[in-house]
């Protein structure tokens, strides 16, 4: 636990010391958010704050992790997944920030990005890690999928990154989230680790080091997450942007493959589907109906604000919800553990 909580500690002080910095680089750079004009007016005085403090996301786990990791390939696949979501984020922003638009890599080539990424995750995730192509709720059930997987591991991918960039939108809210989905997944990963099925039939085939370094990278990207928010909390002195959100998104998802609980996601990353599917329900209802909608704005953070609610209410109401999907997630995974303790 010592390295967990070292990893921890490392990437959330490297966060906090080192965002002030970066946020002296990205002004004189004139690396500034922009914002949607179809959006709420509140969110016009947030122009021109620095954007792609997921750079510093993504460079204080990495450090945490690598000074107290185990170098397992597990681990290690992991944190590059989490790198290249980063950089497929940060040409994302690059491309809003030169052309002055809120929408930045086309759909298309945004998609393909992510295929190839997560084709490459489980590509060498299959066949060096000893991850099974099956699905998996809390173990793996169901046949071998065989090449299938390849494609549901692009889904899980796809939309986790997707998603958790769609709740990106208010001060505090993604990262704030993303600390307690890290945090559950940090514990399961450490129960996992501390029981393996060589000591009991009925506890967990994904253990040993593979399970702790998947622990110690739970516990950087947690670490990192709290010192982000000290600047990232309303008013936000600077933004994860792509670069963060999709890195965020990208290592939730592979962490869920890899602790083989990837149905468990979209409980403990409830806000996250939420969030999702009201742009998903708010374009088709568009489509098939000519125009009319269902929310005020989509994500539906937006809705809320536009029906009166501070931000700061929202984004406070969304993390209780946020904090309530994790607790419910975590209390499935628990008291499954619980049944597999011996008599």
């Amino acid at each position: 636990m010592v390295r967990v909580l070292g990893a921890a500690f490392i990437s959330g002080l490297i966060c906090i010391l080192a965002t002030p910095a970066l946020i002296r680089v990205l002004e004189r750079l004139k690396f500034g958010q922009v914002i949607r004009e179809d959006g709420p007016h509140a969110h016009f005085s947030k122009r021109g704050t620095p954007t792609m403090g997921g750079i510093l996301i993504v460079a204080g786990t990495a450090a945490g992790y690598l000074i107290f990791s185990l170098h397992t390939r597990q681990g290690i696949l992991v944190l590059l997944t989490m790198i290249a979501c980063a950089l497929l984020g940060f040409v994302d922003d690059l491309i809003q920030i030169m052309r002055r638009r809120s929408l930045g890599l086309k759909p298309a080539y945004k998609f393909l990005g992510q295929f190839v990424i997560a084709i490459g995750f489980a590509f060498f995730a299959t066949q060096y890690c000893g991850l099974p192509s099956k699905l998996s709720f809390l173990e793996e059930f169901g046949f071998d999928f065989g090449w299938f997987f390849f494609i549901w591991v692009f889904i899980m991918v796809t939309a986790t990154s997707n998603a958790v960039n769609l709740t990106d939108g208010l001060d505090g809210l993604a990262s704030g989230s993303m600390i307690m989905v890290m945090a559950a997944y940090l514990l399961i990963a450490f129960t996992m680790f501390r029981h393996p099925i060589t000591e009991h039939p009925k506890f967990y085939r994904f253990s040993g080091q593979p399970a702790l370094d998947i622990t110690i990278i739970c516990g950087a990207v947690f670490g990192a997450c709290v010192g982000f928010l000290w600047w990232n909390a309303a008013p936000a002195k600077i933004f994860m942007g792509d670069t963060g959100s999709l890195a965020l998104g990208g290592v939730t998802a592979a962490v869920a493959i890899m602790t083989r609980t990837q149905l468990l996601l979209p409980i403990l990353g409830g806000l996250f589907v939420v969030e999702a599917l009201s742009v998903i329900i708010q374009v088709f209802v568009f489509k098939i109906t000519g125009g009319k909608r269902v929310f005020k704005m989509a994500p539906i953070h937006h809705h809320f604000e536009l029906m009166g609610w501070p931000e700061f209410t929202v984004m406070v109401r969304l993390w209780i919800f946020c904090g309530i999907c994790v607790m419910l997630g975590f209390g499935i995974f628990y008291i499954d553990f619980v049944t597999r303790v011996p008599k």
